[in-house]
């Protein structure tokens, strides 16, 4: 694994070339609210948590046969799904980030894509689980990162990057100044990085079809879940975890004899 793995953003370029303010003076044009109850109508916890999800929100799938994440076990080794066709440019921008009350949601601009049977999934947003919600072979990691592409078409593909606590992300000083504090907030932002260093240098992949982990659980969603985890530090886990809902994280699902493929 190379040591320039981050948890968030690496090699990043400033585009200007003045010292960005941290994020509580950034000036009033920058950041926008809504309130807790625009933004969220589920949650992780209580009445509101994932057990009633499929009753709070009412035509949603969360109660479907397909569903996400599920513990990573039994897998088959097969030749006929090759290394994922990833199309990441040097200089990705980040539009702007968001707390939406569930997570820390970064939202890109036009430009990158996967490419799955030909078909260009176009990259959206990424952004974190703390812990982890897919398993493999029934560890959890204390962090995952969801790369989320959707195509023409409104079907998803979802990378996940799990990560685990070892050596810290130098960017992620840097970055901890757009994380937006407060619930409904989003931080405008204009930033370039190289989102190929955050990836692991073992390309090694799950496949499996599940749903979203979230509302309204949409399946029929595409994962491809990396073997091999980044690195980040117990500090940067720790300063995620002051602006995101304690465990946001979706429990286990059923896999319903669903098969799980192994890249070669």
């Amino acid at each position: 694994m190379r040591k320039k793995a981050a948890i968030i953003l690496g090699a990043i370029s400033l585009l200007a070339c003045n010292e960005q303010k941290p994020l509580n003076t950034l000036e009033s044009d920058h950041i926008s609210s809504t309130t807790k109850e625009e933004v969220s109508h589920w949650d992780y916890q209580g009445e509101m948590g994932p057990e009633h999800w499929q009753e709070i929100e009412k035509n949603s799938m969360c109660g479907g046969a397909n569903q996400s994440p599920i513990n990573i076990v039994n897998y088959r080794i097969s030749d006929s799904i090759q290394q994922l066709s990833i199309h990441y440019a040097d200089s990705t921008h980040i539009h702007d980030v968001i707390n939406n009350g569930h997570t820390i949601q970064y939202n890109f601009d036009p430009g990158d894509f996967i490419l799955i049977r030909n078909e260009k999934y176009h990259l959206k947003q990424f952004h974190f689980h703390e812990p982890a919600e897919h398993l493999i072979g029934g560890i959890r990691y204390p962090m995952v990162i969801h790369l989320v592409h959707i195509n023409d078409h409104g079907d998803y593909a979802v990378i996940a990057v799990m990560a685990r606590e070892e050596q810290s992300s130098q960017p992620f000083d840097f970055l901890e100044r757009y994380l937006p504090i407060h619930i409904g907030d989003t931080v405008q932002i204009d930033l370039a990085f190289d989102m190929n260093t955050n990836l692991p240098e073992d390309r090694t992949y799950f496949y499996y079809t599940g749903s979203l982990t979230t509302p309204p659980c949409t399946e029929n969603v595409e994962w491809f879940i990396f073997k091999e985890p980044i690195t980040v530090s117990l500090e940067q886990v720790e300063i995620l975890k002051k602006v995101m809902p304690l465990n946001n994280y979706r429990s286990e699902q059923a896999r319903n004899d669903r098969p799980i493929l192994m890249s070669n």
